[in-house]
């Protein structure tokens, strides 16, 4: 067995689909004869945490080294589980997080982290080091880590780092720390791989020393062994039933749907009376008083966070996955993890959804529904699309060979032949 050590802050027991790369590479990786090691976060303070990844990872023998640090999520560890804040605190939080940590505030775990790594690579002999971003701090910590050992270093971009959808930079100065600490970063790695096409571009136009072959591809996925032996859910009243599992913040809003379902109502009530939506995840209150505000109770149904085996009896069990990213800066980079994972149920999907790479993605899987993310009439059009097609089972099927193209199991292969090239190399 080949050893890697791979650096990711986010990893079981924290929840939500920003842990499942990770985790489901590291997952698969002795299936290609690699030896994961993975130096995650110790006990954290945040918004979802999921005993059945947790599970997971433990069954599949991933070796784990926790490092406690100074992090704002380490020092809410106390509080465990937390809900997340409406979201003008939750903008504020963030803006005063950005203008004082650079390049993020996991910087502190970053630090702590490297010392941890030390010690692993100085006791045993590792073939590679991968790191998962973001957080974009492990990057930068990773590079000490290549050049004190010289080791190989696999970079994974699962956002873009300088002008990231969600960045802001409170001054001219953290602009430009931020792109130079990336350059200096890019310039150590040995490998990098992205989520999708339009991130590698990207990366090319902003750092013009790197080549074409420089980076590679590989995809969000899904895991073909989370829908082994699902039980169902069995519902009672015929409805169709539209569901979204996930958070809503920033641009990601329920608000678009719900406004064009409450129109209708009153257009086509024969329609909404048939359709019911379901929200599995931190529904927030802003979204449930824009409930009560249109009067949709009777149409909507809240099922909290849900640990992931819980979430995907649903996700098999419902009509329609939807998944919605807003329009805003660098969107069309943003791979929606919760879509991949969507078309291993082999169900239609909504999707509401800027030009890009995600949207990319769902033509391609082919049984979505597509729209803009916030045109109500044509969210409108497309509910009634999606409830006569229903009522006369000619709901689209999905591109098998998409799918197959999907499987953790195969994109963990893919990574693994990148992380074989520099044992040959050697």
């Amino acid at each position: 067995m080949f050893k890697v050590l791979v650096i990711s802050y986010y990893f079981p027991p924290m929840g939500l689909s920003g842990v499942q790369r990770v985790l489901k590479f590291t997952k698969y990786m002795s299936n290609y004869n690699w030896e994961p090691t993975v130096i995650t976060a110790g006990n954290t303070g945040y918004y979802a945490h999921d005993t059945s990844l947790l599970k997971e990872a433990e069954n599949a023998n991933i070796k784990i080294i926790r490092t406690e640090a100074n992090d704002p999520n380490s020092l809410l560890a106390k509080y465990g589980t937390i809900s997340m804040p409406r979201e003008f605190f939750r903008k504020i939080l963030s803006l005063i997080s950005k203008f004082v940590f650079i390049p993020d505030n996991k910087k502190s775990w970053a630090n702590k982290a490297f010392f941890t790594a030390k010690k692993v690579l100085s006791e045993d002999k590792f073939d590679l080091i991968f790191v998962s971003i973001p957080p974009f701090s492990q990057f930068e910590m990773a590079t000490r880590l290549k050049k004190e050992f010289n080791i190989p270093l696999v970079v994974d971009y699962r956002d873009l780092w300088f002008g990231n959808h969600f960045g802001f930079y409170p001054t001219p100065y953290h602009k430009y720390k931020h792109k130079k600490l990336e350059y200096a970063a890019l310039k150590v790695a040995d490998k990098i791989i992205t989520v999708n096409r339009k991130i590698k571009e990207k990366l090319i136009i902003t750092y013009p020393f790197l080549r074409f072959e420089d980076i590679e591809i590989i995809p969000h996925g899904f895991d073909p062994a989370d829908f082994e032996n699902v039980e169902p859910i069995k519902f009672e009243a015929k409805k169709i039933r539209i569901l979204y599992s996930g958070i809503f913040y920033e641009n990601i809003t329920p608000k678009f749907l719900l406004k064009a379902f409450k129109e209708l109502s009153k257009e086509r009530p024969d329609v909404t009376q048939g359709i019911e939506l379901h929200f599995i995840g931190h529904f927030r209150k802003e979204n449930k008083k824009l409930v009560k505000k249109l009067n949709l109770f009777e149409n909507i149904v809240e099922h909290g966070y849900l640990n992931h085996d819980e979430v995907l009896r649903y996700l098999v069990s419902v009509d329609i996955l939807w998944v919605m990213l807003g329009n805003g800066t660098n969107m069309d980079m943003v791979s929606a993890g919760k879509l991949f994972e969507y078309i291993g149920t082999r169900k239609p999907i909504l999707a509401t959804i800027p030009e890009g790479a995600s949207k990319i993605a769902a033509e391609s899987y082919k049984a979505s529904f597509i729209t803009k993310p916030d045109d109500i009439s044509e969210l409108k059009s497309v509910l009634i699309n999606i409830f006569e097609l229903h009522h006369k089972k000619q709901l689209p099927i999905p591109d098998e060979d998409f799918i197959r193209d999907h499987d953790r199991n195969f994109l963990t292969k893919k990574l693994v032949n990148h992380f074989q090239f520099f044992l040959r190399a050697e």
